[in-house]
């Protein structure tokens, strides 16, 4: 069947009001957002609740962070009550969710909004950036979503739905000035929020990365990559640097008692913090020991199997070895958890996947 020839494109500017009114019909319901009908009735966002689930979504889907906004809001109603919590509480609270620094300067800014702006979140970008662990982006999301600033918010969603509609070939990151530049001339002075929200919205479920649903987009007489035929090869990359790959071992010992040996991290650097099993010194830049000969102590360690996980920047792939049951060795080794108590720790996914490797049934019942 031949393919009708396009004429030429007149192109027509998108327009704030043609998103804000999709978004009125369409907006997906999130826990910590206030949808369009609730704002006509003047119930105005927690700027606490803005501010929590910018900060998980960095990296991380939707889907992912609703369970946990439910825990920390449940645990901690309000600003003043995470920055009392213990640093330990809140990093097992969020052991699970990945990109650990964000948990340490979670605590860190609701410490300087409780003590020192007396609970209440700076309400522009400049003040909100001020704060611990605030950049350019979360900074831009509360002030526009929370306070109705007029202020450019742009995620990866957005850079996809902007990269198609101007049809923006220099390639990420480059091109991020260009496109936020595009978003902060179209971004109106009424209802700012909820702009960003629907910008949002689009990207997730209408302009996706394959197989876009053009025909239910807003923008679909504006988009120059439609026009093209061609809105999934936008936005265009960088060509990827292959991952470097780091190896390791990890050390599964287990006392008489049915308790684990774990210890905490540094404070500083990949999973500060956080909690382990004893591992070797392998880093993103360099490997660590991959035999017993780096065990913490002298036990009859028998191999169970690897495991690999992916982080930012390099992949890990970690030898597993374990033992017990076993006296539990003088010396500071760390600190022994009883296995069925170690939902409590704050565990990151690679350590916890060691575990599992060991332990199959250690985390049967655990839901994230």
């Amino acid at each position: 069947m031949k393919r009708a020839t396009l004429p030429k494109f007149p192109k027509i500017q998108p327009t704030a009001a043609a998103l804000l009114g999709w978004y009125d019909r369409h907006h997906r319901e999130l826990p910590w957002r206030i949808s369009p009908a609730m704002a006509k009735r003047g119930v105005r966002p927690n700027p606490y609740h803005i501010w929590m689930s910018e900060v998980m979504l960095q990296q991380t889907t939707v889907a992912a962070v609703k369970a946990y906004f439910a825990r920390f809001i449940d645990r901690w109603p309000k600003v003043e009550d995470l920055a009392q919590a213990p640093t330990e509480d809140v990093m097992a609270a969020w052991a699970g969710l990945g990109y650990y620094a964000r948990a340490r300067n979670l605590k860190k800014c609701a410490e300087a909004v409780a003590f020192t702006h007396g609970g209440v979140f700076p309400d522009t970008e400049d003040r909100l950036r001020a704060l611990p662990g605030i950049g350019d982006y979360t900074s831009a999301a509360v002030a526009a979503i929370a306070f109705n600033r007029q202020a450019a918010v742009m995620d990866g969603n957005v850079e996809r739905v902007i990269s198609r509609l101007f049809a923006i070939d220099a390639p990420l990151p480059g091109s991020k000035p260009q496109m936020k530049a595009q978003v902060a001339a179209m971004t109106p002075a009424d209802r700012p929020g909820d702009f960003a929200q629907a910008m949002m919205d689009l990207g997730a479920t209408i302009c996706t990365p394959k197989r876009p649903a053009c025909a239910l987009c807003p923008f679909n007489d504006a988009c120059l990559a439609l026009f093209t035929d061609e809105p999934e090869r936008f936005p265009v990359k960088a060509a990827k640097k292959e991952k470097p790959v780091r190896r390791g071992a990890a050390f599964i010992a287990v006392d008489r008692d049915g308790k684990l040996l774990l210890r905490k991290r540094v404070e500083t650097g990949l999973l500060g913090g956080m909690t382990e099993v004893p591992t070797t010194a392998w880093t993103a830049r360099i490997d660590g020991e991959t035999g017993t000969d780096a065990a913490p102590f002298p036990a009859d360690w028998q191999a169970a199997g690897s495991i690999a996980h992916v982080f930012t920047h390099f992949e890990l792939r970690l030898s597993i070895f374990r033992a017990g049951p076993i006296v539990a060795p003088p010396g500071d080794h760390g600190f022994w958890v009883p296995v069925t108590e170690l939902d409590g720790q704050a565990l990151p996914t690679v350590m916890k996947k060691a575990i599992a490797a060991a332990i199959p049934t250690a985390f049967a019942n655990t839901k994230e």
